[in-house]
């Protein structure tokens, strides 16, 4: 008589079981695998071509960087600075990871000599 409606079925609600567990988890489980594909997934994709791009970065490429700055790669420091020509005899230093974009990308240079023999043999 004192005991209201919603205590006497809990206990009931309580011995769903796995199903109940299910019904609740779902939701969550399907917005994690939806983040996944249209929100991580493509973001990992986009950081891994940067780190490639950033990776082929070499003299005589034209780069555009973070802060908007064009320029023409004159030497590449190790793995961590570039060299970079904005104007006739005006060279920066910049961080490789401060590139956005390359802009165009030069030919490879040859190897050594012994390469280049014997591309003109052929």
């Amino acid at each position: 008589m004192f005991i209201s409606p919603a205590f006497a079925q809990d206990a009931a609600a309580a011995s769903g079981g796995i199903n109940a567990m299910l019904v609740q988890f779902g939701p969550l489980i399907l917005i994690f695998i939806v983040f996944y594909f249209l929100l991580i997934r493509p973001q990992q994709k986009k950081a891994k071509a940067h780190r490639e791009m950033l990776s082929n970065v070499r003299r005589g490429d034209r780069i555009v960087t973070s802060g908007g700055i064009i320029g023409t790669v004159t030497k590449a420091d190790g793995d961590a600075e570039l060299q970079i020509e904005i104007a006739e005899g005006v060279r920066i230093r910049v961080l490789r990871g401060a590139v956005s974009d390359v802009l165009a990308k030069t030919d490879p240079a040859k190897a050594d000599k012994a390469d280049a023999k014997e591309e003109t043999k052929a």
